[in-house]
């Protein structure tokens, strides 16, 4: 199980590597991603809190990126955090998510991204449920859910 600590020792340090590598020219992810997605993904963007479609949802499967089909959360991981944004606990692999500071808009985060084909996620921060103690703040627009997975993490 993955700690705060780890994390900011990533997001200094080094991620882990990923199991393979996804790179396309943004004509590319363009062509392949609605407007929304490539804004969020591929420009650090946002979505609006409580407007994502995968933000109530609570079904079986692996939420996988939107960009490479990487699978990133598990469903038996994801809690209701009343943020506005799907929030996670652990990611599905050590190696799955790629950690760096944000120091955009004054704060000081850690920012969530996709290992395998660098698309923006969202942020980690350190105040989720036990036992990890953390809350991956994930955009919907990031994510696709597929319900097909086996729960086998």
């Amino acid at each position: 199980m993955l700690t705060w600590k780890e994390l900011i020792n990533f997001s200094v340090k080094g991620n882990p590597t990923p199991d393979k590598r996804v790179e396309k020219t943004e004509a590319e992810w363009r062509a392949q991603l609605t407007p929304e997605q490539f804004r969020i993904t591929r420009q650090k963007g946002t979505e609006r809190p409580h407007s994502g479609a995968l933000c109530s949802i609570h079904e079986v499967g692996k939420y996988n990126c939107v960009c490479c089909d990487t699978p990133l959360f598990d469903s038996t991981i994801k809690f209701e955090s009343g943020t506005g944004w799907p929030s996670f606990t652990q990611p599905i692999k050590e190696n799955a998510i790629k950690y760096e500071r944000d120091t955009a808009f004054g704060m000081v985060r850690v920012e969530v991204m996709c290992n395998t084909c660098d698309a923006h996620l969202g942020h980690v921060f350190p105040d989720g449920p036990e036992p990890s103690g953390l809350r991956y703040c994930i955009n919907s627009e990031s994510m696709i859910l597929d319900k097909e997975a086996v729960n086998d993490n």
